[in-house]
C-alpha cells in the first residue's frame, strides 16, 4: 500500500461509516438501509469498478492485458449518485444502472480491479465523493484504504452458502451451486492481490450476517455510529 492510499482524507467534517466485505455478505442491503435512516449519502464502490470495466468492454480493451488497460484507466467518465434510495451510476454520460450488472461485466471485472491504475484513478474519484463526510460507503477496501480515519469500520461476512443464495435470488434465481463457486473465486482473487487486497481494516467490527435479518444488522451499525459521535 502506498503512503497517498492510506493517508487520512482532509477536511473532513462529518461521519463516514465504512463496509467492507466479500459479496453476498449483505454489504449493499446494509450500507443503504443506514444511510437511509442516518440521512446520509451511499456510494457503492463495486459499482464504480464494473463501471470502469463497462467502458474498457465497450472500447474494446483486452481486460486481461494489464498495460492496455492502464493506458485506459482514465478515459471512461463515470459519475456516481449517492442517494440511497436511487442509487446511480453513469459512464461516458449514460445511464449504466442495468449494463453493469451483465454477465459480461462481472466475468470481467476482478482483471480490471486488480490494475494499480485503476485502483488510482477510482481512488481518486472515491475520495472526492466522500468530501466532508456524512456518507456510508460500501466496498472492499474502504476502511483499510479509501477511508483508513472512517468512524465507524465494519467487515461484514456470511456462510458462502447465504451468501449464494442472496446473490442467486438478487439475479433472479441464478443457479446456487454455481454463484458460490463464482463468490468463492472471486474471494481468492480479490484476497490475494497485491493492490488493495480484500482484508479486514485495522479497527474494524466484524458482522457475520448469516443469520441476522437485515434490520437487526442495520441497528447493529447504528449503535456502533452513535458511539463514535459521542466519542467525537
Amino acid at each position: 500500500m502506498s503512503a497517498e492510499q492510506n493517508t487520512p482524507i482532509t477536511g473532513r467534517t462529518g461521519i463516514v461509516v465504512a463496509l467492507d466485505g466479500p459479496s453476498g455478505s449483505g454489504k449493499s442491503s446494509t450500507s443503504r438501509g443506514v444511510a437511509t435512516r442516518l440521512g446520509f449519502r451511499y456510494l457503492d464502490t463495486g459499482a464504480m469498478f464494473r463501471a470502469i470495466t463497462l467502458g474498457m468492454l465497450k472500447a474494446g480493451v483486452d481486460v486481461h492485458d494489464a498495460d492496455a488497460v492502464a493506458a485506459h484507466a482514465g478515459v471512461t467518465q463515470i459519475v456516481s449518485g449517492t442517494d440511497p434510495s436511487n442509487p446511480t451510476i453513469h459512464v461516458d454520460g449514460e445511464d449504466a444502472s442495468v449494463a453493469i450488472r451483465g454477465e459480461d461485466v462481472v466475468a470481467a471485472v476482478s482483471p480490471v480491479a486488480a490494475v494499480p491504475a485503476v485502483r488510482t484513478r477510482l481512488l481518486e474519484l472515491q475520495r472526492e465523493i466522500i468530501g466532508a463526510g456524512d456518507i456510508v460507503v460500501e466496498g472492499r477496501d474502504i476502511g483499510s484504504v479509501v477511508a483508513p480515519d472512517a468512524d465507524v469500520k465494519l467487515y461484514l461476512t456470511a456462510d458462502p452458502a447465504a451468501r449464494a443464495a442472496r446473490r442467486a435470488l438478487e439475479e433472479g434465481g441464478s443457479d446456487v451451486a454455481a454463484t458460490e463457486a463464482s463468490l468463492l473465486a472471486r474471494d481468492r482473487i480479490d484476497s490475494t492481490r497485491t493492490t488493495a487486497p480484500l482484508t479486514m481494516a485495522d479497527g474494524a467490527v466484524h458482522i457475520d450476517t448469516t443469520f441476522f435479518t437485515l434490520d437487526e444488522v442495520i441497528d447493529q451499525v447504528l449503535e456502533l455510529v452513535e458511539a463514535a459521535r459521542a466519542g467525537r
